[in-house]
């Protein structure tokens, strides 16, 4: 792997990818249009005293704010690296319904705010997570109808159980394409009656098994790949805190790799990252984080500063899909926007990548635009 050069490679694709974005709640409260702010948790009853906690910590917050405004610094960042795909875990159904599951914490993002997605150029979302249905099948619907009124491509979650396991082909301005297919697995929370059935909306859940989890990816891609392209597949996994690996999810991400052809496995659901490895020359985010939320003022967690959250700018070789390069993209949220992490930040986070990049064979090294690039060690 070489580090990120000032002029792209030949034959490669440059992608953008993002953890969980999370614009219900108190992110929703700020934008142009609110939602009903009322909430089903016993901590906070309001979405506004998300607002509120936030406030406390870092100072008001303006309301109303323009579309771009939660993405701060990494617009600019994105503008000076020319991506040709970006792609976020959406983890808020964009609903006005008020059918919601019992679940105790459940996000929602009013329609007339969806263009804070466009406003980031997001491409494609992944909704294979344990809030797309926060709202029910209404919420899933509607939330289905916003996204891909925006002309942004969902996987993962469908009308249908063919459309939530099917997946997205996203054009290249090479001429080639990358291969979405996204996943929920269970132990990242997602109830199993959310599932997609053949006739009823739902997520495409993970297989338990995972001899037929791998053998489901081999056949939805392989028949369906052509020279050029990348193949991308997505998985919501694990539990939201701790940087303990799963071996289960170690070991499923190799043989997807090493069975299925998938060239990046883009695994989320902690709230801040985790490790990352190169396994024969492709990429393995065990956990990209979350990279909007609303937890700016909630106490209890602080060792893990989910305050400092990661972009990740993948270039990767059209011809093999093996990876040539990678950013990462350190910022703070302050004040519900993306800011750039300040000097003592980047060293919390080079000190924690490091770590626990290390034990993968990983170098961890900051670059003169002040991202931190891998290398094998």
């Amino acid at each position: 792997m070489t580090g990120l050069e000032a002029h792209r490679q030949n034959d490669t694709v440059r992608l953008f990818l993002g953890g969980d974005v999370m614009t219900g709640r108190g992110i929703d409260q700020i934008l142009p249009h609110p939602g009903d702010p009322t909430l089903h948790e016993g901590y906070v009853e309001t979405a506004e005293g998300y607002v509120a906690l936030a406030e406390q910590r870092n100072g008001p917050i303006p309301r109303a704010v323009p579309f771009g405004y939660i993405w701060g610094d990494l617009l600019d960042d994105l503008e000076r690296r020319d991506c040709d795909l970006r792609f976020v875990n959406l983890e808020t159904a964009v609903t006005t319904s008020d059918t919601a599951a019992p679940k105790g914490i459940n996000y929602r993002m009013h329609p007339a705010n969806a263009p804070v997605l466009s406003a980031a150029g997001i491409d494609a979302v992944t909704l294979a997570n344990n809030h797309t249905l926060d709202w029910g099948i209404a919420g899933l619907v509607e939330t289905l109808d916003v996204v891909e009124k925006l002309g942004i491509s969902v996987v993962g979650a469908g009308r249908t159980g063919p459309d939530a396991a099917a997946p997205q082909m996203l054009p290249l301005p090479n001429g080639g394409r990358v291969l979405i297919l996204a996943y929920g697995a269970r132990d990242s929370g997602i109830p199993g009656h959310w599932g997609a059935a053949p006739a009823w909306p739902g997520i495409n859940l993970l297989p338990d098994r995972p001899d037929a989890a791998v053998a489901d990816a081999r056949a939805r891609l392989e028949n369906r790949r052509q020279a050029g392209d990348v193949t991308l597949v997505s998985i919501h996994w694990g539990g939201n805190w701790g940087y303990e690996m799963d071996p289960e999810h170690r070991r499923l991400a190799h043989r997807l790799i090493e069975e299925a052809g998938v060239d990046i496995v883009h695994g989320h659901s902690s709230h801040h990252p985790k490790a990352i490895e190169i396994h024969e020359g492709k990429l393995v985010l065990y956990g990209a984080g979350d990279l909007i939320n609303d937890y700016e003022g909630i106490s209890g967690r602080e060792t893990f500063r989910s305050d400092l959250v990661l972009g990740y700018v993948a270039e990767i070789a059209a011809s093999d899909g093996r990876i040539q390069s990678l950013e990462l993209l350190p910022y703070r949220i302050r004040r519900f926007r993306l800011c750039r992490a300040k000097p003592e930040e980047s060293e919390w986070l080079h000190a924690m990548l490091q770590r626990e990049c290390g034990a993968f064979g990983l170098h961890v090294a900051q670059n003169a635009a002040g991202a931190f690039q891998l290398t094998p060690s």
